[in-house]
């Protein structure tokens, strides 16, 4: 497998020119899937430990058993990486994905017409260098949120908790945010009009030094949102769960986003409106929290994400 990515199927370790799975996957015939995503930091996985717990509690609600032990996940987590960083290239990281899904469908109509067969479920860890060149503009301009008329999946009907790949709602929003403004990203309420989360990452808001998130009950509990509340507690800034509108978003003093692959980007308009001073490089609590997250990680996030031709960092100033 040298010079090509190693992919992990069906418990075998794969070059990623030769990993496919069947048309008849109750992945794609239902959308069945649930996945997680973790990334590096010099070539070692972030917070591995909570990804895969997350992955394998989802897994059991969903009822699809892995075929493999998270001990064992996480070694050959452990082998990927070691196997995939260097194809990253110079100062590249990797993002590392789990997907299992119940496994094939022959008779594709559906679960019932399965007739209670005893399925082999698909998993998969594969990877793939992150894109920071995706990201930059995040950090350049910061982020516009919209909220769009779609609303965010009910948890009576999916439990956001649950990291699953039926997101078609996600899609809808952010096709309906871009009329707004093309580099938008929609920010989903609920169907009482509370604020959600985006379409790949939770929302953070600040007023009068507090940092405010969404109530959990309708959200991803998100490693990243995890680490930004662990950095609160050690920065004594405190850090509050409740019900938040569109208002509260719109009158922030400071608003930014959590999410694996970048960590944490500011907001600099919620629907046109500016937020706090609308400069990119964040508000004073988020510049606190990024230069935590950064020390924490041993890397410059910032920095990593604008690159060489990048503006000074701020991470640490």
């Amino acid at each position: 497998m040298t010079g090509e990515p190693a992919v992990y199927l069906r418990g075998r370790m794969l070059p990623a020119s030769e990993a496919s799975i069947s048309i008849f996957d109750f992945g794609i015939v239902l959308g069945a899937t649930i996945t997680d995503l973790l990334r590096t930091f010099n070539h070692h996985p972030y917070r591995l430990e909570d990804h895969v717990h997350r992955f394998y509690d989802s897994c059991k609600y969903a009822r699809i058993k892995p075929p493999i032990l998270a001990k064992e996940t996480m070694r050959i987590t452990e082998e990927l990486v070691k196997h995939n960083a260097p194809l990253a290239g110079p100062g590249g990281e990797l993002a590392v994905v789990y997907f299992i899904t119940p496994g094939e469908n022959f008779v594709y109509a559906g679960s019932a017409a399965a007739g209670g067969a005893d399925l082999t479920p698909t998993f998969c860890i594969h990877s793939f260098p992150l894109p920071f060149h995706l990201f930059r503009r995040f950090f350049e301009t910061g982020l516009h949120l919209v909220t769009p008329s779609t609303r965010h999946v009910p948890p009576e009907c999916i439990d956001p908790k649950i990291k699953n790949r039926s997101r078609l709602h996600w899609w809808l929003a952010e096709q309906e945010a871009h009329l707004v403004d093309g580099s938008a990203m929609p920010l989903l309420l609920d169907l009482q009009g509370n604020i959600t989360e985006t379409s790949g990452s939770n929302f953070l808001l600040v007023k009068k030094g507090i940092v405010y998130s969404p109530a959990p009950r309708n959200i991803l509990l998100g490693v990243s949102r995890k680490v930004v509340i662990e950095l609160c507690s050690k920065l004594g800034i405190s850090f509050v769960e409740r019900d938040l509108q569109t208002h509260d978003a719109m009158t922030a003093d400071e608003a930014f986003v959590t999410t694996t692959p970048y960590c944490m980007a500011p907001v600099t308009k919620v629907n046109g409106v500016t937020t706090g001073d609308g400069t990119s490089i964040g508000g004073p609590i988020y510049r606190r929290l990024l230069r935590a997250w950064s020390d924490e990680a041993g890397v410059d996030i910032r920095a990593q994400i604008l690159g060489p031709q990048g503006p000074n960092s701020v991470a640490s100033a």
